[in-house]
């Protein structure tokens, strides 16, 4: 008999989503209670927007909190990581580079 674990996000009563990983469910409960917030701060928005418009984006943003911050300047981008074939190629042009003695 197999045993497995589940965790189950429930909303208002209502399961949401069931994850096999605990981490996974704790930042997708995050993630909606942010798009809660978020959905709250909008309901206050000079800006009529529709519930579900509302909710969409709340969702929307709450996934993407990162480019959000980022986006803000709250938070710095991250350094953009050097392709690997450019780091090969260099590798390459260092080895032949080597004098002929060591080559012996």
């Amino acid at each position: 008999m197999a045993v497995e674990s589940r965790f189950v996000v429930i909303r208002q009563g209502v399961e949401v989503e069931t994850f096999m990983d605990k981490k996974a469910a704790d930042e997708y409960d995050k993630m909606l209670d942010m798009a809660d917030n978020l959905a709250e701060m909008f309901e206050t928005a000079p800006v009529e927007l529709s519930e579900a418009i509302r909710e969409e984006l709340s969702i929307y943003l709450a996934k993407h909190r990162e480019e959000v911050l980022i986006a803000l300047q709250a938070k710095k981008p991250k350094a953009a990581k050097k392709p690997a074939a450019k780091k090969a190629v260099q590798a390459d042009v260092k080895l032949s580079e080597k004098p002929a003695s060591d080559a012996a």
